[in-house]
């Protein structure tokens, strides 16, 4: 049954009684050490630290974005039980930041340079002292401030507020974009295993603190049936604690085990398959093998938005879309802000139903962030109650307040 809903702002589209998810599910997921997930994570705190400096000197979170953040992978040389940096990883800073308010300058090189040295240096000490930091931000408006006399148009402050009270979400919120947020509930148990084995191996937990070989770079391809697990995983080890070829293939025979004990325990019965680092020629020592813990010290490269959604997921038989949330301002950047609300939404809708439940919020640039020109909600139970559904859309599209205060005082782990 469809049902469709006048609201203030666009249309609500409530779908009941829409077919659950089918078993089969491929699941990507990229792990802490990931140069895209490095990029995505580093963008975010530039973000943060951003808003937090701005909150504090002027009381308000100031324009910027730091969501076309890249990292360039530097060079190195890998031996058994050895290993350097030869060339540094490039850090370019892309984005805009208001470099003023009021007349009062703010240190924005002077934050982001920190932010990124302290990044670094807990997520990938080895390389902390390896940065080739390029900053490309500025302060430039968005299209529309027409000259039409000797008046300054509006959004030519838009970076360059006289005070806060120049920021127009200050009144009122309005999105920034055309853009699309996506959310679903609830994960399978195969999903639910992805990210904890990513996290296992990546983070910090009982395996890597007592495997200093294991690096972070991880990531993870899977395939499920509803039976049977098939899975590809690459999994590095850091070549200071590895003194040779045997040695290797021991360490990559632990993770294994680790692998198949814990598919035992978060899917009983199930078959599950692992191939673990495909690519390795160990007769020819050509193996995942790094100084660093992850790739990103010899070649590869890192994109804001091309790693793991806001749910920590890449799911390409389920709804998402391509947002890059990491590093937008958290104030009125609906690819941010909608992804995340769109995936709490559909977990309380599934709470609530008692089934599958999927959520979209579509925006129209310049239009109320709270007024989305289209919602739909897709709920696999047939029996619901429209008003409840219509209660928990209105919570959702009032608590962006809210939302915005948990990203900046760092409530949100995004991916």
């Amino acid at each position: 049954m469809r049902k469709s809903i006048t609201t203030e702002g666009g249309f609500l589209s409530i779908e009941t009684g829409t077919t659950e998810p089918e078993a089969t599910t491929i699941v990507e997921r990229k792990g802490l050490g990931h140069p895209d997930t490095l990029a995505d994570h580093l963008a975010e705190r530039l973000s943060r630290a951003y808003s937090h400096h701005t909150v504090q000197r002027f009381g308000a979170v100031l324009h910027h974005n730091f969501d076309k953040l890249a990292l360039l992978g530097g060079a190195s040389e890998v031996r058994y039980g050895a290993g350097r940096m030869t060339a540094p990883v490039r850090v370019l800073v892309n984005g805009r930041a208001a470099p003023m308010c009021g007349g009062e300058k703010i240190p924005v090189k002077e934050i982001v340079e920190a932010e990124v040295r302290a990044f670094f240096a807990e997520r990938l000490p080895e390389v902390s002292d390896h940065l080739d930091i390029t900053f490309n931000i500025t302060s430039n408006s968005s299209p529309g401030a027409v000259l039409t006399g000797d008046a300054v148009p509006d959004r030519t402050r838009w970076f360059n507020p006289r005070s806060i009270d120049d920021l127009r979400e200050r009144r009122v919120r309005l999105s920034n974009d055309t853009s699309l947020g996506t959310g679903w509930a609830p994960e399978n148990a195969f999903e639910s295993f992805v990210r904890e084995l990513v996290n296992h191996f990546s983070g910090e937990s009982d395996f890597t603190l007592s495997h200093a070989w294991c690096g972070s770079d991880v990531k993870l391809m899977g395939y499920w049936d509803g039976d049977q697990a098939d899975v590809v995983l690459c999994v590095p080890q850091k070549s200071r604690h590895v003194g040779s070829r045997a040695e290797y293939v021991r360490n990559a025979e632990s993770v294994l085990a680790e692998c198949h004990r814990m598919a035992g325990l978060r899917l009983p019965g199930a078959q599950a398959r692992f191939r673990l680092n495909a690519r390795d020629v160990p007769e020819k020592d050509e193996l995942y093998l790094t100084y660093t813990g992850s790739s990103i010290e010899s070649g590869d490269e890192g994109v804001v938005g091309r790693g793991n959604r806001v749910n920590g997921l890449i799911t390409p038989l389920r709804p998402m879309n391509l947002e890059g949330a990491n590093g937008k301002n958290p104030v009125y950047h609906v690819g941010k802000l909608y992804n995340i609300a769109a995936q709490r939404l559909a977990e309380r809708l599934h709470e609530a139903t008692n089934g599958h439940a999927e959520v979209h919020l579509v925006s129209t640039t310049g239009q109320r962030l709270d007024q989305p020109w289209r919602i739909l909600v897709r709920l696999s139970s047939p029996d619901v109650e429209t008003d409840k559904v219509q209660a928990l859309v209105a919570e959702a599209l009032e608590g962006f307040p809210a939302l915005t205060d948990e990203l900046v005082s760092d409530g949100i782990v995004l991916s």
